[in-house]
């Protein structure tokens, strides 16, 4: 991960934390990491998924209103700059028995073979790359930022695997502390 920019404040009290992804889902999943490790480090800190529904639409005012209605000191955004996916197929590996008997004639053997080949699989890798930007609600303006890159292999029938999501909201609490902007 590499620092953008930081701007030091006194620690921040209440964040309210906004993720802008197309998907519902995969911004309250983010978004929900994201508190849970900031109140592991003794933040308070508010999904926005929390306070809205799949209807309600992703605008500015709608975030405002957020955070007129929390008080909140900061907003910590977080949006998807960069996706790169390669695909491949690959064949798999064939499998096969063999039965061998002898017969009923000299030096003569029965070879019975099956083989089993599976159809071919489809792997993914995945090049996803985010910026986060926490926002001072008294200066109106960015006040710290970092941009972070993941690299992800696996096979298309894989189900996802969310441990990228938790390592990168680890990441970024622990930036935001290392740079004195959460208390304790």
């Amino acid at each position: 991960m590499a620092q953008v920019m930081v701007y030091f404040l006194p620690f921040v009290s209440l964040l309210l934390v906004v993720s802008l992804f197309k998907s519902f889902d995969a911004r309250r999943y983010l978004e929900k990491e994201i508190v849970k490790q900031l109140e592991a480090r003794g933040a308070n800190a508010v999904a926005s998924t929390s306070m809205m529904d799949t209807r309600t639409p992703v605008t500015r005012e709608t975030f405002l209103a957020m955070v007129d209605s929390l008080d909140s000191d900061a907003v910590l955004v977080t949006q998807l700059v960069n996706l790169e996916t390669e695909a491949k197929m690959k064949d798999a590996r064939p499998e096969a028995t063999y039965n061998i008997r002898p017969t009923y004639y000299y030096n003569v053997w029965s070879v019975d073979v099956k083989e089993y080949v599976e159809p071919q699989r489809m792997y993914l890798k995945h090049a996803i790359g985010l910026a986060t930007q926490l926002y001072s609600v008294a200066k109106q303006e960015p006040v710290w930022a970092i941009e972070s890159e993941t690299n992800i292999s696996k096979d298309y029938d894989e189900y996802g695997d969310l441990s990228v999501i938790v390592a990168e909201a680890k990441a970024i609490t622990r930036h935001l502390a290392r740079d004195g902007l959460l208390a304790a």
